[in-house]
């Protein structure tokens, strides 16, 4: 059976969309077979895997709306192993449309239900806040991945990220886990930069990865391209930590 896997954090630029692409690429590299699910209306994760947002015509609005079913959303990808369902601006309405529908927070579980077991992973890339799709997210999902950047405000709202998790737990989501907490955007060479590493490790110990992806030049120039990491330059920093994040997570399941 697929685990479902959000990446959450309703504190943008903290390297989601990077990390559900890029783990997702890694996953398949690994020959898992893996679904991604881009569920931020700014679709970054759509482009970032080469697809053009303009010619989405089915993707995750359509699937929440109910005007089409998880399968026929589906598309194949040019990264071994990966189909995405993608997304376009329109995901912006949603919000407002599910807001007086009878158990809103489940829709994306209710969809994913008939494809989980076709894939290994299935990744959201949630959007940059803890509006209804990103609970959706959360409601369908097995665990969650919390990037947290290496910076002075990393923790800042991560208390409150924690506080929705739990609460999804106890109303729409008991079996809901934290897969883990994951230290993006770290520059050895900046003593900040360390300290909160220590930090985070010293407050959540076990639930935070051991890999940590450093900042990376080539991390930020794939998505121009419309590739991963791992097809763009399969040999840089970037690529080397995702791969041994993959890895940590197929040890993990």
């Amino acid at each position: 059976m697929g685990k479902i896997i959000a990446i959450a954090n309703q504190k943008g630029g903290v390297g989601k969309t990077t990390t559900s692409v890029n783990l997702a690429a890694s996953l398949g590299v690994l020959e898992k077979k893996v679904l991604l699910i881009d569920a931020d209306p700014q679709a970054n994760a759509t482009s970032g895997l080469g697809i053009d947002i303009e010619n989405v015509e089915k993707g995750t609005y359509e699937i929440l709306e109910h005007t089409c079913t998880a399968t026929e959303a589906i598309v194949a990808t040019t990264s071994p192993n990966v189909d995405i369902i993608p997304a376009h601006i329109d995901l912006v309405a949603i919000e407002i449309e599910l807001v007086d529908k009878e158990n809103r927070e489940y829709m994306l579980k209710e969809v994913l239900k008939p494809i989980k077991d076709l894939y290994d992973f299935i990744i959201i890339d949630c959007a940059p806040s803890l509006g209804l799709i990103t609970l959706n997210a959360l409601t369908a999902a097995d665990s969650v991945i919390i990037p947290i950047q290496c910076e002075y405000f990393a923790l800042e709202g991560l208390g409150k990220l924690l506080n929705t998790i739990k609460s999804v737990q106890k109303i729409h989501n008991p079996l809901l886990d934290i897969e883990g907490l994951l230290l993006t955007m770290f520059d050895s060479r900046l003593r900040l930069s360390n300290q909160v590493v220590e930090e985070v490790k010293t407050h959540f110990s076990e639930m935070v990865f051991d890999t940590i992806i450093a900042r990376n030049t080539r991390l930020s120039e794939a998505p121009s391209y419309g590739e991963s990491i791992i097809a763009y330059d399969a040999t840089c920093k970037g690529a080397v930590n995702y791969i041994s994040l993959a890895q940590e997570v197929i040890t993990k399941n």
